[in-house]
């Protein structure tokens, strides 16, 4: 899909805004809807035999990268991951009473954190003691995110032959001032090392992330992170406008202020990046994230398939996803729910014969609605009116009467079209469809004190 770079139209609706990996947004997580809800809502997801999805966090990273916003344990000294471990082992168990095992798991994930953190044997063990207990699929999509500083040739051997068949690289930057001032050394040939031996071992897929708007960058300079990013080949590319927000955390506050690009600068950075990666033959998939066109996202969307949930961008609509350690977040039909986000209440809980998880948020029927819209939008960039009709039993034009009007000056401004039948998203609102998406959030709108990054 085309994408229309406007300066004009990004300065004019430039604000803060969730991202929509989920509807409602995290934001309205809530202790109220803590383990209780969890657990009643698992028996409601037994009972519609819908397939799983996995995620699993493992928080270790050996040092800090100033600009992460992640979840993290720094952990120079081995052997804080040996009770992690087992405290991940006894969560599975206290999911046995809840959770209906034989249920087909079509999705798994590892995040962090830095899963290679772990030794090999550990990996081997944790991998080993999801397929001993979760009903995998023979086809199921396997991925993990990676550190190309800490992986080895036959570390991603043993990735592979354990089943995994999706790598995730952590790029951010080429440059070497970028990357000393977020205190992440990672010289071009070290990644270009990882992504051969990925190519050499048979993974299907390869992504990387990039940042930009971090210290020290200039337009030029991404530039040149782009192209290198393009010579490598990867089959998707994620590029995320880094969010300096120090009083939230903390790590970033090593950062000086003073290094960090103009607004005027990430802009160019990002049309940069737009126009790099289409004339490179890449197609936009939406936000951040771009693919190869024969990529089975861009070939989801383009059947209007794409769905969205707090792993991304999936193809596996229809899911429920279950979070397992520290941070994780479990995604049911009707439920979001978080597990404790540090370590020391996530063993306490665990080590008291309890589910960790201490805050979410019940979706109502307005919930459904809006949340199937705003997908649809997101990840799509068109919904049709009559779909949505028939799954819920509403007139459209009515139940978003308020919002089709909200939508009018948009339309006006070229970026998108209303028509009878439904909504198109046109190139030039591609960039701001999580602008589109806010007419619909009705949570948003209630509260906007709450805190978002910036919608570009």
């Amino acid at each position: 899909m085309k994408v229309l770079f406007s300066e004009e139209l990004i300065k004019k609706y430039d604000r803060p805004g969730p991202r929509y990996t989920s509807y409602p947004p995290a934001t309205e997580f809530s202790e109220r809807y803590g383990r209780e809800y969890f657990e009643r809502h698992l028996k409601a997801s037994n009972e519609s035999g819908r397939p799983l999805s996995l995620y699993f966090h493992v928080p270790f990273c050996e040092s800090a990268c100033w600009f992460c916003g992640c979840n993290v344990v720094i952990n120079r000294i081995r052997g804080r991951e040996v009770p992690y471990l087992e405290r991940v082992k006894k969560e599975i168990d206290l999911l046995r009473p809840h959770l209906d095992f034989s249920r087909e798991v079509v999705q798994l994930h590892w995040g962090g954190g830095t899963p290679n953190y772990l030794t090999k044997d550990q990996t081997e063990y944790l991998f080993n003691l999801i397929r001993d207990n979760f009903n995998l699929a023979p086809d199921a999509e396997v991925s993990v995110e990676v550190d190309p500083r800490s992986v080895d040739y036959e570390y991603l051997k043993l990735y592979r032959e354990l089943g995994f068949n999706r790598i995730s690289v952590g790029v951010q930057d080429f440059n070497p001032t970028v990357q000393r001032a977020i205190n992440r050394i990672q010289p071009y040939e070290v990644v270009r090392e990882v992504v051969s031996r990925v190519r050499e071992l048979g993974f299907h897929s390869l992504n990387v992330d990039l940042i930009y708007g971090l210290p020290h960058q200039t337009p030029e300079s991404f530039r040149e992170t782009v192209r290198r990013t393009i010579e490598l080949g990867p089959d998707r590319v994620a590029v995320y406008n880094f969010a300096f927000v120090p009083w939230l955390k903390p790590l970033q506050r090593r950062i000086d202020p003073s290094t960090l690009p103009r607004p005027k600068e990430k802009l160019e950075m990002l049309q940069i990046t737009i126009e790099e990666f289409t004339n490179a033959g890449y197609e936009y998939v939406g936000m951040d994230h771009f693919a190869k066109p024969t990529d089975e996202l861009v070939v989801a969307q383009r059947e209007g398939r794409l769905w969205r949930n707090f792993q991304g961008y999936t193809t596996k609509k229809g899911v429920d996803l279950i979070g397992i350690g520290m941070s994780s977040i479990s995604m049911l039909d009707r439920y979001y729910g978080q597990n404790y986000k540090t370590v020391r209440p996530y063993y306490e809980a665990i080590d008291a014969g309890l589910l960790p998880t201490f805050r979410g948020v019940e979706l109502g029927d307005d919930d459904l609605v809006r949340r199937e819209v705003i997908t649809e939008l997101i990840c799509n960039f068109r919904l049709e009116k009559r779909r949505i009709e028939e799954r819920f039993g509403i007139d459209f034009d009515d139940y978003f009467e308020r919002e089709l009007e909200e939508l009018r000056p948009m339309e006006a401004d070229g970026l998108l079209k209303l028509t009878e039948g439904g909504i198109e998203v046109l190139p030039l609102g591609r960039l701001l469809i999580r602008n589109v998406c806010m007419v619909f959030d009705v949570y948003t709108k209630r509260r906007k004190e709450r805190r978002f990054s910036r919608t570009i």
